[in-house]
């Protein structure tokens, strides 16, 4: 019997690779075979699940402060984590941003480092940023835009936010007050009117545009496709022929909710597995919104209980996972 391990990471608690590792682990104990596939949504984690940087560039961060970026590189095909440049973690979460000057300049600027490289496909990673400036700051570092020629340029969003709803939905988790909100919207209409007559391009319609506060939506307008971060990643790693071959499929986060199955891992799972009619149990540290209604789950805090679920989260997922199998090869 075979099952894949293709799990997100526990934000806070453990990576995806770790939680793949311990999903693995909890297989062979229950005598199965076991591929590991950490996934990302195309937000924070994404770049390392893709196979961790190989370089490193000097870059302005979200508040202008010079930020040494991890980005990677291998045959032509770059991959950047905007997180890595303009990502909130960088200036101490909300408490420590501006939200209203926190810029995308740096991404730009890994973005054009990479066309200095060689690069003819570059995939940009977004989740995590700082930053709700429409993507303004990325295409001045990018300009002139005729060096974009002939380069593909692939936007993974990890949410469906359009372009004007940008603010009103993650400006407040970026440190901004009410009033900054509105502002910052309205800065989002005068700058996609401003990509439609300069690009031609209406950023407003794009679902997705809106992800890293508008970032994607200024990339398309100088010609960038959005995909499902979920999507690139899946396609990256080959998943759908692993799970076509597969007896089960383990899949997880740390929070499973109704919010799981729109654009990311949990779902995208789920929906993969179920076209190829292939079982999914999805670990997760807790389960919301009734989900165990439409998809077989296990909850560590459940199971283990909160206080050692948070403390050994891996061993409760082997443990789990060990007696989950045990049980279901005995059926």
């Amino acid at each position: 019997m075979r099952v894949v391990a293709a799990p997100d990471k526990f934000k806070g608690t453990a990576s995806a690779a770790e939680v793949a590792r311990a999903v693995a682990d909890g297989a062979r104990a229950a005598g199965w075979r076991c591929t590991e596939v950490p996934l990302a949504d195309g937000g924070e984690g994404t770049l390392e699940v893709l196979g961790g940087a190989n370089r490193t560039t000097l870059v302005s961060g979200p508040l202008g402060d010079p930020v040494r970026a991890g980005w990677r590189l291998v045959r032509g095909r770059a991959v950047i984590e905007m997180a890595a440049a303009s990502g909130l973690d960088l200036v101490g979460g909300p408490d420590g941003n501006d939200p209203v000057t926190a810029s995308t300049t740096g991404t730009g600027e890994l973005i054009a480092a990479a066309l200095d490289a060689g690069a003819s496909h570059i995939l940009v990673t977004l989740g995590g940023s700082a930053t709700t400036d429409g993507g303004l700051g990325a295409l001045r570092a990018l300009s002139p835009f005729a060096r974009m020629r002939g380069v593909e340029l692939v936007v993974a969003c990890d949410v469906t936010t359009r372009f004007l709803d940008a603010a009103e939905v993650f400006a407040p988790q970026k440190g901004a007050s009410p009033a900054q909100v509105e502002l910052l919207r309205r800065r989002l209409e005068r700058l996609a009117q401003v990509y439609l007559d300069e690009h031609g391009v209406d950023v407003t319609v794009l679902d997705g545009g809106g992800a890293a506060g508008g970032l994607a939506g200024g990339l398309a307008a100088i010609g960038a496709q959005l995909t499902s971060g979920f999507d690139a990643v899946a396609d990256h790693v080959g998943l759908d022929e692993l799970i076509e071959d597969a007896d089960l499929v383990v899949t997880g986060e740390g929070f499973v909710d109704a919010q799981s199955f729109d654009g990311k891992v949990v779902g995208g799972v789920a929906e993969m597995s179920a076209s190829l009619g292939v079982p999914v149990l999805a670990v997760a540290g807790e389960v919301y919104d009734g989900v165990e209604d439409r998809l077989s789950t296990v909850s560590l805090v459940e199971r283990c209980g909160r206080e050692r679920a948070l403390a050994e989260p891996l061993a409760c997922i082997t443990e789990l996972v060990a007696a989950h199998l045990a049980q279901a090869a005995g059926r």
